[in-house]
């Protein structure tokens, strides 16, 4: 699959970046056609626009109807070619009419071991905190496909990170982090190289030269 990706993030784009460097460095054959956010001042921005791609910010509140919204959006998808979307700290829930049009070519990555810590709300340190709290040994990421509710849809990729005697929510935060960093290339790599296939709730990763 030719991978022409539209990137959504709200922050500043840690994930964004190292998809970037995955395809700098050729371990990851995509292209990133435009990066949308929903802050005017949000810092993945401004690494799109280093990078000479398309960076457009959409903001919700500037449309009084949501249907518009989705528009919006998805005139953007259109105009630039986008074939999969990869949400990196997005903190919006995606329009149904996105999701719909983009199913199974929509993905996220979450800083925990989906099902668990996920759902409304459950975004950056107040994961990592729950996580401790609950007295977990191990916390990790999740990349997984985006479907009508928060966290909901099937896992793609998931890799574990150990959750230590001393962590804070800062320090797991950081182990999780550098975990996202890894896997959530590797996950649109396997879309690249078309070894992904839905079964259900099952994402089977076909055998290839990974």
């Amino acid at each position: 699959m030719n991978l022409r990706l539209a990137v959504f993030a709200s922050g500043r784009g840690s994930n964004f970046q190292a998809i970037l460097q995955a395809i700098a460095a050729q371990r990851l054959q995509a292209q990133v056609m435009v990066v949308l956010s929903n802050r005017a001042e949000a810092g993945v921005l401004q690494i799109a626009q280093v990078a000479q791609i398309p960076a457009v910010a959409i903001e919700e509140k500037r449309f009084t109807e949501f249907a518009d919204y989705a528009h919006a959006l998805l005139a953007q998808l259109t105009k630039h070619d986008v074939n999969f979307i990869a949400l990196a700290g997005f903190m919006r829930k995606i329009p149904i009419e996105v999701v719909r049009q983009f199913r199974h070519r929509l993905v996220n990555i979450h800083p925990a071991l989906l099902p668990s810590f996920g759902g409304k709300g459950m975004y950056g340190h107040r994961v990592h905190e729950a996580v401790l709290e609950y007295g977990c040994k191990v916390s990790g990421a999740t990349v997984h496909f985006v479907d009508e509710e928060y966290d909901s849809g099937p896992p793609i990729l998931q890799r574990c990170v150990p959750v230590l005697n001393d962590d804070t929510p800062e320090t797991l935060a950081a182990r999780v982090l550098a975990i996202e960093h890894q896997i959530y290339p590797e996950a649109l790599q396997l879309f690249a190289e078309n070894r992904i296939r839905v079964e259900g709730r099952r994402v089977k990763i076909l055998e290839g030269n990974f």
